[in-house]
């Protein structure tokens, strides 16, 4: 029972840092993770493999930033698959998620559409399981026009 229990807390989390990213709660999305955490993040559409290494908050919180530059996202975790250590404070995780990031030049939408994996380590913390480590990588990119982009609570 504490194992599943494990799985629904780790769940719970790699949704979260989604919603937080696609709220643009930057504030949150570092506070998932633990303190000497890394972020690992490619470089598109030169590296598709996780290039660039982030340590610590301040890091994560800059890396993570560069989201504002969108004007929205949208996250879908479409596959979960966790795995157990010999250590009950610790698990690791692949997580299968699309990407949506919206942007406008001049009167032109666009959907840049990242099919992408996060590699995961999962640390439990007196705060509840934090991301210890998530290297992401990114399978392909889209590019799609788009009509319209709601923007905080509005059509536009």
């Amino acid at each position: 029972m504490a194992r599943e229990t494990n799985r629904v807390g780790i769940s719970d989390l790699v949704h979260r840092y989604a919603a937080a990213v696609d709220d643009h709660q930057f504030d949150s999305v570092v506070k998932l993770f633990t303190e000497a955490a890394e972020l690992i993040l490619p470089d598109p559409p030169t590296a598709l493999e996780p290039v660039h290494r982030h340590r610590g908050h301040t890091a994560i919180s800059d890396a993570i930033a560069a989201v504002a530059a969108v004007i929205r996202t949208e996250h879908a975790i479409v596959g979960e698959v966790y795995d157990d250590t010999p250590r009950p404070d610790v698990a690791h995780g692949r997580v299968a998620c699309i990407a949506h990031h919206w942007s406008q030049d001049a009167d032109q939408l666009t959907d840049v559409v990242w099919h992408l994996r996060y590699d995961d380590e999962y640390q439990l913390t007196d705060a509840g399981w934090r991301i210890a480590r998530r290297a992401l990588t990114i399978n392909a990119i889209e590019t799609r026009p788009v009509r319209r982009v709601r923007i905080t609570g509005h059509s536009e």
